[in-house]
């Protein structure tokens, strides 16, 4: 086979016939009973995530793969054993059955498309947030999953810790009441400058660095000239192309324990606002994620709450209003940058992001006893969920309507100032039809994957 051949047999006929056939069967393992696993992205985050694999005992790492030559290399020192791919779609192909599982840390826009070819393969899947770019991949990345039978997770580590699982714990058992607001925030110290750039891109760009497969950086993404400092390794989220900006990046973490807690329906309404100075230069709207944003999601009420609720997000230079940051309980303590308050019919809860639960008024709970909480390894339960062990806490069929509603977020964010309703059955908005088009990408010739468009 040429390689033309070789890779369209990978994302056509090839994954789709052992997707239908038995996909919900465990993989054949190696013979010493390991959890074969091949890690896509290997930098940054996906660094963390892959040391943090190989500290459970049943895995063993088979193959890895990254467009940066330099980060491959660095990555596999230790690893003499593990298969080395530029492309991941070589990597499925080659691998086949010698991998079980497959972990997927790369910036979001190919976030759908590796997942589908390894869940239509057959193969486990553990994917950084958020899981997709767009709300059309979400739906039917979740689906495939679904009928393939296999062990999902999303990277919302946060989810398993010790403190967001009691905060959950205080909120089913209905500590604070009904709930009745949800208020969220990202305003962490520094963020703006660091990881937030204003635009536009450049009007040429320049050779990719020898050691970058830039093509296989792009992807499914428009093709856009190389520019140094602007994309890879990490600021490709400020970009949308390629990044959810900060709501789709840090929202799934701080959204996962008001998830987890009341299990709330698709959002009935969304809309945002944005900084001014984005939205009204063109260049800048239609390519950069703002700045700063606020969105307002409006959620219909369940046996938890009282009646409809809403969840209200701040970042950059947009705050919570200033009564709910007078509840925090130190005095000369700034509000924390990154947390959630649920504010109930009987108290309030705050959450920041990495820690544990804070019930007020705090003189009311005083003597609440705290629940009895087993530590976890996010990444372990997943391992463990794919020899049939146990269920992973943020599989895709919990995390994926919260993807999908981060994602309206994003959409809102593109349509500032509309109050966008949501009909997700039909999956589109009714009173916009122009914001339907952003549910959706088309991909870039040559970058098709079955299942997806």
């Amino acid at each position: 086979m040429d390689r033309r051949h070789f890779l369209k047999g990978v994302l056509g006929v090839g994954l789709g016939g052992a997707g239908a056939a038995g996909c919900g069967r465990r993989r054949r393992r190696s013979p010493l009973g390991k959890l074969r696993l091949a890690c896509v992205g290997i930098g940054g985050v996906g660094k963390r995530d892959l040391e943090n694999f190989r500290g459970h005992g049943d895995v063993e790492v088979a193959a890895l793969c990254d467009v940066d030559r330099g980060i491959l290399e660095a990555g596999a020192k230790d690893l003499p054993g593990a298969n080395k791919y530029a492309d991941w779609r070589e990597m499925l192909a080659s691998e086949g059955d010698r991998i079980d599982a497959v972990h997927i840390a790369v910036p979001d826009h190919m976030h759908a498309a590796i997942a589908m070819s390894a869940i239509r393969g057959g193969k486990h899947v553990y994917l950084q947030k958020p899981m997709c770019h767009d709300v059309a991949e979400v739906r039917a990345l979740v689906a495939a999953a679904g009928r393939a039978g296999v062990a999902t997770q999303l990277g919302t580590q946060h989810a398993s810790g010790v403190g967001e699982r009691m905060a959950v714990r205080y909120l089913r058992e209905g500590v604070i009441g009904r709930l009745k607001h949800v208020y969220m925030c990202a305003n962490r110290e520094g963020a703006i400058e660091r990881y937030r750039l204003p635009g536009p891109r450049p009007e040429k760009g320049e050779p990719p660095p020898a050691d970058l497969a830039w093509e296989l950086w792009l992807g499914t993404a428009p093709r856009r000239e190389y520019a140094p400092k602007l994309y890879h390794p990490m600021l490709w989220r400020s970009w949308q192309d390629f990044g959810t900006g900060w709501s789709g990046d840090i929202g799934c973490h701080i959204f996962s324990a008001l998830w987890m807690a009341y299990s709330p329906g698709p959002p009935k309404t969304v809309a945002a606002e944005v900084q001014e100075s984005w939205r009204n230069d063109p260049a800048r709207f239609g390519q950069t994620w703002p700045q700063s944003i606020h969105i307002t999601w409006e959620f219909p009420g369940n046996a938890g709450t009282d009646g409809d609720f809403k969840v209200e997000w701040f970042d950059g230079l947009y705050f919570p209003p200033k009564e709910i940051q007078a509840m925090y309980p130190f005095e000369g303590a700034t509000y924390p940058g990154e947390a959630a308050m649920f504010v109930g019919t009987d108290g309030a809860l705050l959450l920041p992001l990495g820690s544990g639960p804070i019930l007020l008024p705090r003189e009311k709970f005083a003597g609440l006893p705290k629940p009895e909480v087993e530590p976890r390894n996010h990444y372990h339960h997943f391992v463990d969920s794919c020899f049939g062990r146990s269920e992973a806490g943020s599989n895709f069929g919990v995390t994926g309507p919260m993807s999908e509603a981060v994602l309206l977020g994003t959409v809102a964010v593109r349509m500032p100032g509309r109050s966008l309703e949501w009909d997700s059955r039909k999956m589109r908005f009714p009173n916009c039809r122009e914001a339907d088009r952003l549910l959706r990408r088309t991909y870039r010739e040559g970058w098709a994957v079955k299942g997806l468009r």
